[in-house]
């Protein structure tokens, strides 16, 4: 897998880091960042290039850090993979991975073999960031990501919020109302999820589901007592679209939330 080798001006870690990750346990050599996708030719394009300047933030103040982006193509047959390398082509390369896995989890899983199969870093010293192919990531979420990790985080979990400008005001603050954006945050999604490829490993990598991929990865981490950092400090913001390429997955909730508040109160109580 070619390494992106970019250039540009640095930016410091936007908001607090959290207080309780541990003391240093060695640095970040390699970073590898997957992001499974599935007839997303229209908005792969915004987030590659999100990626490319996160990439671009951390090797400007980590040259010695190798980075790797692996786009893996489930099942695509829209041009997702050509609109991927032309977002990627002014600033550097990115592999891409052709699979017919039909899996959120599964493609992940691939992605991430993928991307140690083409590293020599040892797997503690390699971290595994990832994202969604509607998502855009913000300019310092890869310098966060190393900067916790070098501070004792085996795992971090990330916040995404809607794009506001695809989603109904009222379904926005419904999102709001159930999302408690802060340190030691409740959520788990798979568009913001770093991890050290050492513990992914030991607790068996991404399951090959079509959903909750992130959540089974996340419990098991948390249950082989990996040190588990739960973060808004690199909030992404992920496509408002209510429908999704995965059955139940982040759009069918968005629906959920919309159709809840289509019903009439009466409906709800069974009362009319």
């Amino acid at each position: 897998m070619p390494a992106i080798s970019l250039e540009g001006s640095t930016r410091h870690l936007d908001g607090n880091l959290p207080a309780h990750v541990g003391l240093l346990v060695g640095n970040i050599t390699h970073v590898a960042v997957v992001v499974p996708a599935r007839n997303e030719a229209e908005r792969i394009g915004p987030a590659v290039r999100a990626i490319c300047r996160a990439a671009t933030e951390l090797r400007s103040v980590r040259p010695d850090v190798d980075i790797g982006v692996v786009v893996v193509l489930d099942a695509c047959d829209d041009g997702t993979g050509e609109a991927a390398v032309d977002a990627a082509a002014p600033a550097g390369c990115l592999s891409v991975l052709d699979v017919r896995l039909h899996s959120a989890g599964a493609s992940r899983a691939a992605g991430i073999r993928a991307a140690l199969a083409a590293t020599t870093a040892a797997p503690e010293q390699v971290w595994l960031a990832n994202t969604d192919a509607d998502s855009m990531v913000p300019p310092h979420w890869l310098c966060g990501q190393v900067e916790l990790a070098e501070s004792g985080a085996d795992a971090v979990l990330g916040t995404v919020e809607p794009d506001p400008g695809e989603l109904d005001g009222s379904l926005l603050r419904a999102w709001a109302r159930k999302h408690r954006f802060a340190e030691d945050h409740p959520h788990v999604f798979g568009a913001n999820f770093g991890v050290r490829a050492s513990h992914y490993l030991r607790v068996g990598g991404f399951e090959p589901v079509r959903i909750h991929e992130d959540r089974i990865l996340a419990e098991r981490l948390r249950r082989a007592g990996s040190a588990v950092v739960a973060t808004d400090t690199l909030r992404v913001v992920t496509s408002s679209r209510l429908q999704g390429r995965a059955p139940h997955g982040f759009a069918g909730y968005l629906r959920g939330l919309g159709d809840a508040l289509a019903t009439p109160p009466d409906a709800v109580l069974g009362t009319g």
